[in-house]
């Protein structure tokens, strides 16, 4: 039966050399796609190192002399700061609160800074955030080896630091965590002392951008520096966060607001992560759309070519059941053939995708773009849908024709 089907193959090689070569252009651009959405669903679902659940973005205003509630002689709010994160951590619907400088995640607002560990520089843009321990328990940050937020959060103060574990990449083995309690250089500052008081599970900056291109440093915001204009972020208990925002508002003209200082706004970090990620939201759906009407042609092609050539074969497939063949047996070698010529134009598809992904064609991730499992993935991947479409192609008329009698079929022939 093998025999015969390659000696089939062989005989017929015109119609299926225009076959094979059609298959070998599929496969390359099926692998680029799936490469592709392999990339970008792996950095979109990589873990964040924060949790935004129930937590909100309190935006702080100033009264002008046009108020009829204005102190002329509250010439600096900035020393209400401190009085109101007391009165918010003592709100029962508040479970933790934080102040920060360009620190929140989905800001868009950044600093960037210097690290050093001995002679070993930290490379790349290297995130500064400068917070109050509290932001820590807002958002939830945790250590690379376990350590609650809690527990970092009570290490947090003077001059020591906390970073994420990939901030020197791979030039510390096993990461940030086996340097900590250790002296380092922050920000070139080499008056002053600051020491490494844990590592951190890496930090997102964004939902699109890969983990490891964003490695963070956490400064503690010293008192005297909490001034307007900072980030006021909270975390809500989860049987407060029912409208919370609203609450809050109608709350702050009796309770919160000190001075000329006035909370002007509430925003929950759900909206704020969607306002941030909707351009590159738009643009992946956008591709989306693309690639699926791309994959729509290359199934319609497939289909169609798969359902001519079947449907040409009729008098072929009523000759072998005349000659005693089976549906089954009839079905499996038209499959068989496609198969075996799917699998021969994939030879050559993997040497150009091969060389595609050497020279940086594809989408890089970690700093390459090759990497044998990823490669393996949307390789096989890719080979499976185009088997799906060539078995479709193939099923439904191959089933039509052998409904027909044989002799029907062949009388038409």
């Amino acid at each position: 039966m093998n025999k015969k089907l390659f000696k089939q193959i062989k005989n017929e090689w015109k119609p299926n050399l225009w076959l094979f070569i059609e298959l070998f252009l599929v496969s390359v651009v099926m692998w680029y796609i799936v490469d592709y959405m392999y990339v970008k669903m792996t950095v979109y679902n990589e873990p964040k190192g924060f949790d935004i659940s129930n937590c909100y973005l309190v935006e702080l205003g100033q009264l002008t002399d046009k108020s009829d509630l204005y102190n002329p002689k509250d010439t600096n709010p900035s020393i209400h700061i401190n009085e109101l994160c007391d009165r918010l951590e003592h709100n029962p619907a508040i479970e933790a609160v934080g102040l920060g400088n360009n620190s929140y995640p989905y800001n868009g607002s950044n600093s960037s800074t210097f690290f050093k560990y001995d002679t070993i520089y930290a490379e790349g843009w290297i995130l500064n955030r400068v917070i109050t321990p509290g932001f820590i328990k807002v958002f939830r940050y945790t250590g690379i080896n376990g350590e609650t937020p809690e527990q970092l959060a009570s290490k947090f103060e003077g001059n020591n630091l906390l970073v994420t574990n990939n901030i020197f990449k791979d030039k510390i083995k096993g990461g940030a965590k086996n340097i900590v309690g250790k002296k380092v250089i922050y920000g070139g500052d080499t008056v002053n002392t600051h020491y490494l008081a844990g590592a951190l599970v890496p930090i997102k900056y964004s939902d699109f951008i890969e983990l490891s291109l964003t490695p963070s440093i956490l400064k503690a915001l010293a008192p005297k520096d909490r001034w307007m204009g900072l980030e006021l972020c909270v975390r809500v208990r989860p049987e407060y966060d029912k409208d919370f925002a609203n609450t809050l508002l109608k709350e702050s003209q009796k309770r919160y607001n000190i001075g000329n200082m006035y909370i002007s706004n509430v925003k929950s970090f759900d909206d704020i992560r969607a306002n941030h990620i909707s351009k590159d939201w738009n643009h992946f759906k956008l591709f989306i759309w693309g690639m699926g009407f791309l994959l729509l042609n290359i199934f319609l092609g497939l289909l169609g070519t798969f359902w001519f050539r079947t449907q040409q074969r009729r008098g072929e497939i009523a000759l072998m059941k005349s000659f005693g063949g089976t549906n089954k047996s009839v079905y499996m070698r038209l499959l068989s053939e496609g198969i075996i010529i799917l699998l021969l134009a994939t030879i050559p598809a993997i040497i150009v995708d091969y060389n595609l992904a050497h020279a940086d064609i594809t989408e890089n991730y970690n700093g390459e773009t090759f990497e044998i499992v990823r490669f393996s993935f949307s390789l096989i991947s890719s080979c499976i849908l185009i088997a799906l479409m060539m078995i479709i192609g193939i099923s439904i008329p191959a089933h039509k024709a052998m409904k027909i009698d044989p002799a029907v079929a062949l009388h038409e022939e």
